[in-house]
């Protein structure tokens, strides 16, 4: 069984480290950890990379097409590598969760996540494991824009990292022991 791991996020030095990418993010340091790296894959529109963990096959990605569009990405790499939806794990940032808070999901709807969405309409099911890091609501009456293209505050900044971390040791403890339920008792 061949899995494939994708971090949401908007490519760019203009968004590095924003609220929105936590997903990009982790995937990073995923990759770090699995000693692996990412090459660009311009006929999918996506930074890739690929290792071995127990003897399976695992595709981390990053979608370089922009947080809205990023089902235009998955779709195809899905498809070229013959992954079911079922082994496909989202990793994305999450506003209804206070920040640094993970939430592991075998299925679920967008809840208004545009990078969500578009993968949802792409690949036509819900039937993919979800990963959701808390980055709390907008203070201050600040746009959902705005909070989501800004960086963390130090007052958020270490509850953030430490919700990066704890993705990464959900994502590795899933795909050690191949039992997405396991990793959801463990991690929620």
């Amino acid at each position: 069984m061949t899995k494939m791991i994708v971090g949401l996020g908007n490519p760019g030095d203009k968004y590095e480290q924003t609220k929105h990418n936590m997903g990009f993010m982790t995937v990073d340091l995923l990759a770090k950890e699995l000693e692996t790296s990412f090459k660009m894959e311009k006929t999918f529109i996506a930074e890739v990379a690929e290792t071995f963990v127990n003897g399976e096959k695992v595709f981390l990605v990053k979608p370089q097409t922009f947080m809205n569009e990023s089902g235009r990405a998955v779709k195809p790499l899905l498809t070229y590598f013959n992954i079911e939806p079922e082994d496909l794990t989202v990793i994305f940032d999450d506003m209804d969760s206070p920040v640094g808070r993970v939430r592991l999901r075998q299925k679920g709807s967008s809840g208004g996540h545009n990078g969500i969405k578009s993968i949802l309409v792409h690949v036509g099911t819900e039937q993919f494991n979800h990963v959701k890091i808390g980055i709390g609501r907008p203070k201050n009456n600040m746009k959902v824009v705005n909070h989501v293209l800004t960086r963390f505050d130090n007052e958020d900044a270490e509850s953030a990292q430490n919700g990066v971390f704890k993705a990464v040791d959900a994502v590795k403890f899933y795909l050690e022991n191949n039992d997405f339920t396991k990793a959801m008792n463990k991690f929620n």
